[in-house]
């Protein structure tokens, strides 16, 4: 176990019968950090959520937690608490009944128990609400219980598996803030399950992309999104337009021919002159105008509220989506000058 993980996965590999669910996975999650596992579904996220959990058990591979091996450790010794999307309260106990249970499970006196209670609702803004029962909450509500349940045994590492994904859009919002606010203040380590990128850049202090059953690129939600090392990841992380390219100079920064002509880099490690590579351009990162600039002729726009989203058509089968801020300035069939950006990220081939 490295000196900074509070929690560590060594090979975890889970099997259903011949699928292999989750494939060799190695993860360092530091003390306090909030650690998000991005990706499709059916990559594995929850897989490997649940087995750091206890609730499926590794084939392979060891889940150390505090300097403590805990792989073959039951769930209920473990000192991890578990959010799950459908927050799986008990319809038949009041809120405060809820809270309770996992404390009253380790043996602890009502006294005990009732101030902590009272801690964890006034953490989640329900403390009027202790004597209804689930029934009587909306979807937000009985997610603030779920996650009053988790925090007031005080766990080690908080599991959180796609919490919010029941909820509409501008609650997810709110409960987002909410979230990060709570961990934050509570310093608990948390990994948190999720297949929407706007909740992984919004919440994480790292983001574990997951593809296949393994973790294919890790890094800050700034540094996984503007200089990713992987195709995969370009191209779940909002739009990317890749564009092929060949190295034609390398130093301080590297060149990178393109049929969209020459672009500099310095996100490529060890570049080799002649090496196959693909250029990463953010819709953002590039703008349009009637200067100098690339021609290239609209084929589509929408506009989406914050900005315009454009089809730029540059050429022979070579298109590129581009954002503008604000209303649509230009219409379809316009002739138009893109400017490509002075920098870019650039993924070598072979990591695509």
């Amino acid at each position: 176990m490295t000196d900074a993980a509070w929690l560590e996965l060594s090979g975890i590999t889970k099997r259903f019968g011949k699928a292999v669910a989750v494939d060799g996975v190695n993860l360092s999650v530091r003390r306090g950090e909030f650690l998000t596992l991005l990706g499709a579904s059916g990559c594995g996220k929850s897989t490997t959520l649940r087995m750091i959990a206890g609730l499926e058990q590794a084939d392979e591979g060891e889940i150390r937690l505090d300097g403590r091996a805990v792989t073959h450790v039951p769930a209920h010794r473990r000192q991890t608490a578990m959010v799950f999307q459908s927050y799986a309260l008990f319809p038949h106990l009041t809120v405060a009944q809820n809270v309770a249970f996992g404390l009253e499970m380790q043996g602890q006196t009502p006294a005990a128990v009732r101030p902590k209670v009272a801690e964890a609702l006034s953490l989640v803004e329900l403390d009027d609400f202790a004597a209804r029962y689930p029934r009587q909450l909306s979807g937000g509500q009985q997610q603030r219980v779920a996650l009053a349940r988790a925090v007031v045994t005080e766990p080690k590492a908080l599991l959180l598996d796609e919490p919010l994904s029941n909820l509409d859009a501008k609650l997810r919002d709110r409960l987002r803030v909410d979230l990060r606010a709570l961990q934050r203040k509570l310093g608990v380590t948390t990994i948190y399950v999720t297949h929407d990128q706007s909740e992984a850049m919004s919440l994480s202090d790292r983001v574990a992309f997951m593809a296949a059953g393994k973790i294919v690129e890790i890094a800050t939600p700034t540094q996984i999104y503007q200089q990713p090392r992987n195709r995969a990841t370009a191209d779940f992380l909002g739009i990317a337009n890749l564009i092929d390219g060949v190295v034609t100079s390398v130093g301080h920064e590297t060149e990178v021919d393109t049929p969209l002509g020459k672009v500099r880099t310095q996100t490529l490690a060890d570049p080799v002159i002649g090496q196959k590579v693909l250029a990463c351009l953010r819709p953002e990162d590039m703008s349009l105008g009637h200067g100098a600039g690339l021609a290239g002729v609209i084929s589509h726009a929408a506009f989406m509220g914050a900005f315009t989203d454009y089809m730029v058509a540059i050429g022979e089968g070579l298109t590129l989506r581009i954002h503008a801020p604000g209303a649509p300035r230009h219409q379809l069939g316009e002739t138009v000058q893109v400017i490509l950006p002075a920098m870019a990220s650039v993924i070598a081939k072979g990591a695509a």
